[in-house]
């Protein structure tokens, strides 16, 4: 799912009907499941993005250390690295990498989506709270 539809469900599913407030609270654990249905998918994906990351920080170390062979050349679909790094070098080549910025990218992407999620659901936690808070408001406004 992406971020723009969570964000797009979330301005629909936060907004409360202050005459409706007793709906709204039964509404709460819907709500509560949805997003977690949601959160649980999206932190299992942030999982999987985080571990090809490191697949492909190893593969890119072995590359540019000179270690692959023909068959694993070409499977990457690179030629063999012409120049020989020293240790300490290789960070930095592995760092610039295009491939490895764009996974990079992806996990924060991914990150970001789990951290927005996060939020919901603690926001969800609180509604409670928030509508007990209007009926109080309502008694005091109509005295």
């Amino acid at each position: 799912m992406k971020i723009e539809e969570i964000m797009n469900t979330w301005t629909k599913d936060s907004s409360m009907d202050e005459t409706e407030l007793a709906n709204e609270s039964t509404n709460i654990p819907v709500l509560h499941n949805k997003y977690l249905k949601i959160f649980m998918a999206e932190r299992i994906k942030l999982f999987s993005a985080k571990a090809e990351l490191k697949k492909k920080r190893r593969v890119l170390l072995e590359y540019y250390l000179g270690e692959l062979d023909q068959d694993e050349l070409k499977e990457l679909g690179r030629e063999p690295f012409y120049k020989k790094l020293l240790k300490n070098e290789v960070d930095l080549y592995i760092d610039s990498d295009d491939s490895l910025t764009e996974q990079s990218l992806r996990v924060s992407v991914q990150e970001e989506k789990v951290n927005y999620l996060e939020a919901i659901l603690r926001q969800i936690n609180n509604r409670g709270f928030q509508i007990k808070n209007a009926i109080d408001w309502n008694r005091f406004i109509t005295g």
